[in-house]
């Protein structure tokens, strides 16, 4: 694949943290643009380690949006096989939906309903039968 997708992994007001996922060759990009490990923007040259959990700041400019955890996942090591990138943040949909409009605004799109499974079996990380399973599970 050659965009970029995100979207909100987890369902609203489930608990208290709230995931959004990134997949595909900008996830990483999109994810340094945002993120600083201190609470103001500064010159960094910051590498993110695959599997590598960082605590940190999604900034908006000046601003911080949320304090956060940054979970990079490079391919093939992913759910997608793709790289991946998670932020796990506070659940609240206002500061959910405010991180994913700055990821769609740094190049990634919308993830299509089921499109990261989908890009996991096009990738040969899940077969047909663990495809249907997990939707079964998303739509039970």
């Amino acid at each position: 694949m050659t965009d970029t997708i995100a979207a909100i992994a987890t369902p609203y007001g489930a608990g208290g943290i709230g995931v959004i996922r990134i997949s595909g060759p900008g996830a990483e990009q999109i994810a340094l643009a945002l993120f600083s490990p201190t609470r103001v923007p500064a010159e960094k040259t910051l590498h993110l380690a695959s599997h590598r959990a960082v605590h940190g700041y999604i900034l908006d400019g000046p601003d911080v949006v949320d304090e956060v955890i940054v979970l990079p996942m490079k391919g093939p090591r992913s759910y997608t096989a793709e790289d991946v990138v998670e932020i796990q943040a506070h659940s609240g949909s206002i500061v959910l939906r405010r991180i994913l409009g700055l990821v769609f605004g740094l190049g990634a799109r919308p993830a299509d309903p089921g499109e990261f499974t989908k890009r996991a079996f096009l990738n040969g990380r899940i077969d047909l039968t663990q495809a249907e399973a997990v939707a079964d599970i998303i739509n039970a």
